[in-house]
């Protein structure tokens, strides 16, 4: 069991998402990082150099030199299994990049390897350690916006996935509902309590990908407030705001550049923050890590909630598949009823 009374960190996986984590390193953390590892040596190599520590291609030999507490996961998805419970067997804490898993089984696994490791082992999920969801769900829980009816999320922007790994089921699981959609059932999770079901409408594929690019979810959570997710790809969708909460009391919009919310009786909306912050996301998730490794904190994302969010993903793609339409009676059709009645009637 490696043990140390100051966690140190490595990074596994060094694609696009290592670079953040390597910059809140850089601009700051309690612990230190140690290393890098990707099966791209170059790969590792320029991660690794944004934070001044050796690079490697071999897992297994980073661990055995450098003894981490702690390994950051951000290899693809259907590696994720694999990756993290051989490090849990050697003792390393683990935080995995979302999606945890591509199956609830696996994701189960993974706890379980933990538990029976006696190790720390969460989902890395930055929406909920951005600063403006959580007073979002501190003014929630504060009861000023009354009974939440309605959340809604768009995660949309146009992004070209044809050469992305993102795209590819046997290695993402599957499209945008994966992806994005991780994101943003967590944050509904978080704000509002578990989701109790669900339906999904795929929109008209646009990238010519094996999976969708654009997707609606729609929620119900425990308590009755409605979720209406908005994903895509391939459609720019220019909000302010990516999270918008209704209440019967109230509005709160949470915005990349500004949060701020509405009470029914006021003529004035309450700035109550200053919008997306994505380094200091990174850095108040890894800080929350740690501190749980060193008993200080408790998990934000605990294994619970992390195989939750795989579930409801699992669950969304089986609506998906399943989709059914209520067909609407032509408007041509409704001039041969009546005449028929008309017919009847004389």
């Amino acid at each position: 069991m490696i043990a140390r009374t100051q966690p140190t960190f490595v990074i596994v996986g060094a694609g696009g998402i290592s670079r953040s984590y390597a910059q809140a390193f850089v601009q700051g953390m309690p612990y230190q990082i140690v290393g890098v590892a990707d099966i791209r040596l170059e790969s590792a190599k320029d991660v690794a150099t944004m934070c001044n520590v050796p690079a490697y291609d071999n897992v297994d030999r980073m661990i055995e030199e450098l003894r981490p507490t702690a390994a950051i996961v951000c290899t693809p998805p259907s590696t994720h299994p694999e990756v993290c419970c051989r490090l849990m067997e050697q003792g390393v804490h683990v935080l995995c990049e979302k999606p945890l898993a591509i199956s609830t089984d696996e994701a189960i696994r993974m706890a379980e390897t933990a538990q029976r490791c006696r190790v720390v082992f969460s989902m890395g999920s930055k929406f909920r350690f951005v600063a403006d969801v959580q007073k979002t769900r501190e003014i929630i829980d504060s009861g000023i916006l009354g009974d939440i009816i309605l959340y809604e999320n768009t995660f949309a922007g146009f992004c070209d996935m044809s050469k992305r790994w993102n795209s590819q089921p046997a290695i993402s699981g599957g499209g945008v509902l994966i992806d994005n959609g991780t994101h943003s059932v967590d944050i509904l999770r978080f704000l509002l309590g578990n989701i109790t079901e669900l339906q999904v409408v795929e929109g008209k594929r646009i990238q010519n990908l094996p999976v969708e690019d654009t997707a609606l979810i729609f929620a119900r959570t425990e308590s009755g407030a409605m979720g209406n997710i908005d994903l895509s790809w391939s459609l720019n969708k220019v909000r302010a705001d990516f999270i918008s909460i209704y209440g019967s009391k109230g509005t709160l919009s949470v915005g990349w550049k500004e949060s701020r919310y509405k009470l029914a009786d006021q003529k004035d909306w309450t700035v109550f923050g200053n919008g997306y912050d994505k380094v200091a996301a990174f850095g108040n998730q890894i800080k929350n890590f740690g501190g749980a490794i060193c008993g200080t904190e408790e998990l934000i994302i605990t294994p619970i909630d992390a195989i939750a969010s795989v579930r409801v993903i699992e669950t969304a793609y089986a609506a998906l598949r399943s989709e059914k339409w209520h067909q609407v009676t032509p408007a041509a059709q409704f001039r041969r009823m009546t005449m028929s009645q008309h017919v009847v009637s004389h």
